[in-house]
């Protein structure tokens, strides 16, 4: 690979691998595609940096479950949702505009029925 292509690959996982860690924190901000765009930019660019990722403490087990099974664990779900309609819901009581209220509760509705889509892994 050339070597120009190798530090975009890089700089593009080292990115997403800090907006997936932020989506853990922000609800609306979404984990699991950055964390899966982090793995397959170091896929292809650094094995040592992939190596890292899939076997990391927090974040390793969470994305070998996602691209192996489709599933999540149950506590993992369970408070990703309430955490999500807690942000939601307070987000919703501070903003006027109507338009605002209801495309949060859509963004809300549909992080909720992807999450219950997955299968669940018993803690």
């Amino acid at each position: 690979m050339k070597h120009g292509r190798r530090i975009i690959l890089i700089g593009i996982g080292t990115l997403a691998l800090a907006l997936g860690v932020l989506g853990v924190f922000l609800p609306l901000l979404p984990t699991t595609p950055f964390l899966l765009l982090a793995a397959a930019c170091y896929a292809r660019s650094s094995p040592r940096f992939y190596h890292w990722l899939i076997h990391h403490h927090w974040l390793g087990e969470y994305i070998r479950n996602y691209r192996e099974n489709r599933a999540i664990k149950f506590k993992v779900k369970v408070s990703a949702i309430v955490v999500l309609w807690l942000v939601i819901g307070l987000s919703i009581t501070v903003v006027d505009a109507v338009w605002i209220r209801l495309l949060l509760g859509v963004i809300a509705a549909g992080v909720t029925i992807h999450l219950l889509s997955l299968r669940t892994i018993k803690n």
